[in-house]
């Protein structure tokens, strides 16, 4: 490369790049070649910035090369991503992921041409079948598909949170495999199934996974505080952080989403996921059965919606830029270890001086 840049400055010439762009000897995707040509033509200074390029050549992207994608004077040729012909299976559900997730069509079409079928989008079905597995064990285990939270041995399961079991910190992530009953398993695995392997084919095992779990653990955290004597069972904290941050995405981005029927399948998602919240209301506050207890609370739902509209919209806009070198994202964290400071002390010392009179434990 020295070649390129032999004074070192950092930067390389229009026509050293652009003979770079059309002689090299790298086999680059042929998006990264229109954007590599659309991103000189971009450039009124006559030069481009030598860590750009190599940005480029390791499929990253800085947001100063999308900004010089998104200024430039060139357009991009073959603009829809809709107009290639002749795709496998797998290339189709491909595209589709691309139109359903990203909002930027050399988004999709970056997306498009360097996705790779490995590693597969393994954690969101790895969670759901080993909810399915502990919630099948159960159902045989006490010959019961609904309302299970009935059911002692249900409640004395270690996988359940119990504010009597605060201590056992476990809980406080592992009751996202137990669920109150048949229906809000089949809601959860089929969100977590339909939204969650989508988003995490485009975004990645690592933010999903992270995302997801920042809602599980605020869930129970939230309980806690807000609801002090219930217990939590079900992983909607996780859920509904995945789906909040992907329909607030939708709504940041509606111009440019180009999934069909984008208004109609907000207003189901929505009126499905306010459905099941005044489910868990009703569940909590006017049990049909008798009970020896407070029955699981709802709060882990709205702060899984709180933390997929805050933390999980900045992971969804920062498509494939590093999350550690915006400021946001710094904020976030902040927050988030801020609230969990305060939950653990909270959980330590608040319920004896307030005088909360926990419910046994089963």
């Amino acid at each position: 490369m020295e070649s390129l840049d032999p004074e070192q400055t950092g930067f390389i010439t229009v026509e050293n790049f652009t003979s770079l762009a059309e002689h090299h000897e790298l086999q680059l995707d042929p998006s990264k070649l229109e954007m590599l040509l659309a991103l000189v033509q971009s450039n009124e200074h006559g030069h481009v910035c030598y860590q750009e390029l190599i940005e480029l050549l390791n499929s990253k992207r800085s947001s100063s090369f999308r900004r010089a994608i998104a200024n430039g004077r060139r357009t991009l040729q073959r603009e829809i991503l809709l107009d290639e012909t002749g795709l496998g299976v797998y290339k189709r559900f491909v595209r589709y992921v691309a139109y359903e997730i990203l909002p930027c069509e050399t988004d999709r079409r970056w997306y498009f041409h360097q996705n790779r079928l490995c590693p597969p989008p393994v954690f969101m079905a790895v969670i759901t079948i080993v909810q399915i597995m502990v919630f099948m064990c159960y159902g045989v285990m006490l010959n019961k598909w609904v309302l299970q939270t009935y059911q002692p041995d249900f409640m004395k399961s270690p996988l359940v949170y119990h504010p009597g079991h605060r201590a056992q910190i476990w809980r406080f992530f592992s009751y996202m495999f137990m669920h109150v009953g048949l229906e809000q398993l089949g809601f959860n695995a089929l969100l977590q199934l339909m939204i969650g392997v989508p988003l995490e084919m485009v975004h990645g095992i690592l933010r999903i996974s992270l995302l997801y779990m920042a809602g599980v653990i605020a869930g129970s955290l939230t309980v806690s505080i807000t609801d002090m004597r219930a217990p939590v069972v079900g992983g909607s904290g996780g859920v509904y952080a995945l789906c909040s941050a992907h329909l607030a995405n939708v709504v940041m981005n509606w111009a440019g989403m180009k999934c069909p029927y984008k208004l109609l399948r907000m207003i189901l998602a929505l009126v499905c996921m306010s459905s099941e919240v005044g489910r868990a209301v009703w569940l909590r506050f006017s049990p049909p059965l008798p009970s020896s207890g407070p029955q699981p609370s709802f709060m882990a739902h709205l702060s899984g919606a709180v933390v997929g509209i805050s933390m999980g919209l900045l992971i969804l806009r920062s498509y494939e830029e590093s999350l550690h070198k915006q400021c946001s994202w710094w904020v976030l964290i902040f927050s988030f270890v801020t609230f969990l400071l305060f939950a653990i002390f909270w959980n330590i010392f608040a319920y004896e001086l307030l005088g909360v009179q926990i419910p046994p434990p089963p």
